[in-house]
């Protein structure tokens, strides 16, 4: 018992005599600066980063600064504190313009702000700020190492707003089917299609804006059904021509089936 007694007080005595320890309690800047990228190289980032932000509003301007503030940088972006990386990130780019590490905290910078990026279905603030920095980034550097990395973040950030932007038009539809109100609805996936002419649900976009279309006409005074069913073909003959074998095939043709039996009528 007095053995193990003895081995504890030796480890608790080690433990607060270690160097992290001293570096904590001194006030020498540059025994923090020393013992934090020590604690950097040995990927030990928590204890890293509490002596980078003791020692930081002292060190800037020091002529070993650039190093200190670079792991202090990737610290944080290593323990993904994104928001707190990007921003000192950024403040690298600029605090040291030739730096030799600028490229790549230009690229980490951009990254941070894509890794807070939220899911599709969430506001699409951030994604838009990480879609900037990072073609910000493409722009200023368009042959650095880390391009085919930032084209991938570029266009699973596209694709991102894409999908959001199309659910907000399939919102649109939904809410007409429910309160028989479909201007808006149309109008809503006209936008989505002009502004994502590329787009992967432009099938489904252009579906429901003749499924839209239709039920306009459907539920319109007579007076102003013949000329809406007309649209509603056209919206038709635009979805196969986009794509012949859609998989809405067999609902669209029901449809239009529909419309040209109505359109008869009318002609009579």
């Amino acid at each position: 018992m007095n053995k193990f007694f003895s081995f504890l007080i030796l480890t608790i005595v080690l433990v607060s005599c270690s160097p992290y320890q001293k570096a904590l309690k001194s006030d020498d800047v540059e025994v923090k600066a020393t013992v934090a990228n020590q604690m950097f190289e040995k990927e030990k980032y928590g204890k890293a980063i509490r002596l980078y932000e003791q020692a930081a509003p002292a060190y800037k301007g020091k002529p070993t600064s650039e190093l200190f503030f670079f792991n202090y940088s990737k610290a944080l972006y290593n323990t993904e504190e994104y928001y707190l990386s990007g921003y000192q990130f950024e403040n690298y780019v600029v605090s040291y313009p030739r730096s030799d590490k600028r490229e790549e905290a230009s690229f980490l910078a951009a990254e941070s702000f894509y890794r807070l990026s939220p899911a599709y279905s969430l506001d699409q603030t951030d994604t838009q700020k990480a879609l900037d920095k990072m073609q910000k980034f493409i722009d200023n550097y368009p042959n650095s190492e880390f391009l085919p990395k930032a084209n991938v973040c570029v266009k699973e950030l596209r694709e991102k707003q894409e999908k959001k932007a199309f659910e907000i038009a399939k919102q649109y539809h939904t809410i007409a089917d429910y309160r028989l109100e479909y201007t808006a609805a149309i109008k809503a996936l006209d936008n989505f299609i002009a502004d994502y002419p590329g787009t992967p649900y432009k099938e489904d976009a252009m579906f429901l804006k003749f499924d839209a279309t239709y039920s306009f006409a459907k539920n319109s005074i007579e007076l102003k059904k013949a000329e809406r069913f007309a649209v509603a073909k056209a919206a038709y003959n635009s979805l196969i021509k986009f794509k012949p074998n859609t998989k809405y095939k067999e609902q669209a043709d029901k449809l239009l089936a529909d419309i040209e039996q109505e359109l008869k009528q009318f002609s009579k």
